[in-house]
């Protein structure tokens, strides 16, 4: 039971059709330089916290929500995470300015973004258990099927995100491309796509 519960929650989080999932990590690896892994780490441990309370509530049914509500709102995640990226990029090129932040603001913007990530990892959480469970069909037990399906989810997580932050350190070290550009070229499509995708699925 344990591996096929694992492969559910490994090929759901890598399976093209969950590509609302992939956004927002792509969003959340943006926003940090390749130099910054430890506050991609962060974040991404953030979003991991996150989603796991959520997906076991869900799953063991003590939280409901409607399905077309959290399909929504998991693109909407999307959304905000790119804009989160870009609007200080845009701020400061309007204004004119081109000095870092101070330590003491960097810190702030790191606290709301680890706050973002582990709120917007609840809202991943119940799309999950949504398709988790539809996978349980009548099993009677859920403690291994939960646990076995977040750690496939997370290790397709890490698998992603090292794919990212791989490829940031490539584009931003060797070939010299600038982080504003990194972060622009990767949240701007991304959260486009999702805009997009969320506008047709709107609920109401």
């Amino acid at each position: 039971m344990f591996g096929v519960y694992f492969g559910f929650g490994f090929g759901h989080l890598l399976d093209a059709r969950a590509y609302d999932h992939l956004l927002f990590l792509a969003a959340l690896c943006a926003g940090s330089a390749p130099a910054q892994w430890r506050s991609t780490l962060l974040l991404v441990t953030a979003f991991t916290a996150g989603h796991t309370l959520s997906l076991a509530l869900a799953t063991l049914d003590i939280v409901r929500a409607p399905s077309a509500w959290v399909e929504f709102l998991v693109l909407a995640t999307v959304v905000v995470a790119a804009a989160a990226n870009v609007a200080p990029l845009v701020r400061r090129a309007s204004a004119g300015v081109v000095e870092r932040s101070s330590a003491a603001s960097e810190r702030r913007a790191l606290r709301a973004r680890y706050a973002m990530a582990l709120v917007f990892g609840a809202v991943h959480g119940l799309g999950f258990s949504n398709f988790l469970r539809a996978a349980l069909g009548s099993e009677r037990s859920l403690f291994l099927p939960l646990v076995s399906f977040n750690l496939g989810l997370e290790v397709a997580q890490i698998i992603v995100v090292g794919t990212m932050t791989l490829f940031a350190f490539v584009i931003v070290q060797r070939l010299g491309v600038s982080e504003r550009a990194w972060t622009l070229g990767l949240s701007m499509p991304a959260g486009f796509v999702a805009a997009v995708a969320a506008v047709r699925r709107w609920p109401l």
